[in-house]
């Protein structure tokens, strides 16, 4: 009796970095299969000079399953699995184990996890894809200027949700105000002139500089240990910035 592992891995996390456990299933399993060789997840594995074979995109959830579980009798067997997640797959497995009396081990091997923050790169990928031919004519003809009152609107909005004390209403107007952020940061990569583009790396990497720069007891040799001293030290070093970009 052979085994059945599905492999499960975050589609932000690049395909090849997967856990130990997970290359230990897909390195020891005599079967590899997959939907499409074209996946970014099966592209890594055949890179590592594993063989993996596609099953193709026309069957069904339910005879999937069965072709899987069928293998599954008789060899160690990896389900390398889609981007999309096989929608309906695990259910079907689970109808087609209950056929045998004794049925194959079942496992879900989780190749990677989410980091914190990683729902933004999806946030990045939306907005890209809006402002790209082919996508929203609205958001493709924006600008910084016109984009400017949605700027002021969505922060009053978002303080009007802290002073309601409705948290999760203020989780969607931050969410909204996150939007103006990639909006500008989107229209400045299409800016004609070189010397005002940027993109949201650039207003990330730059506030992440600054974060460092002005927290020094955390970060550096700095010594301040109240909130009070907290803000001196952030306005002193904030005008030396000031000063010193004046001068150049």
């Amino acid at each position: 009796m052979g085994r059945l592992s599905l492999l499960v891995t975050s589609p932000r996390v690049a395909p090849g970095l997967m856990s130990r456990s997970a290359w230990y299933a897909v390195e020891s399993a005599t079967a590899r299969l997959c939907r499409e060789v074209s996946e970014p997840l099966v592209d890594a594995v055949v890179e590592s000079g594993l063989t993996v074979d596609a099953v193709g995109e026309e069957l069904s959830p339910p005879e999937l399953a069965r072709l899987l579980v069928d293998r599954a009798v008789e060899e160690d067997v990896v389900w390398l699995g889609s981007s999309d997640a096989d929608p309906g797959l695990t259910d079907a497995i689970a109808s087609e184990v209950s056929r045998f009396e004794a049925p194959p081990e079942v496992e879900m091997v989780v190749g990677s996890w989410d980091v914190p923050g990683s729902r933004l790169l999806d946030a990045v990928v939306v907005m890209d894809r809006l402002r790209s031919p082919g996508g929203c004519p609205w958001d493709a003809k924006q600008t910084h200027e016109s984009l400017a009152k949605y700027l002021t609107e969505e922060a009053g909005e978002a303080v009007d949700a802290i002073e309601s004390g409705d948290r999760q209403h203020l989780a969607e107007e931050l969410g909204d105000v996150l939007l103006q952020v990639l909006f500008h940061s989107r229209v400045a990569e299409d800016a004609a002139d070189e010397s005002d583009r940027f993109d949201i790396d650039d207003v990330a990497g730059g506030l992440v500089a600054k974060l460092v720069r002005r927290h020094p007891h955390v970060f550096a040799d700095g010594d301040a240990s109240t909130p009070e001293e907290v803000e001196e030290a952030w306005a002193r070093i904030k005008a030396e910035e000031k000063e010193g970009a004046s001068r150049r």
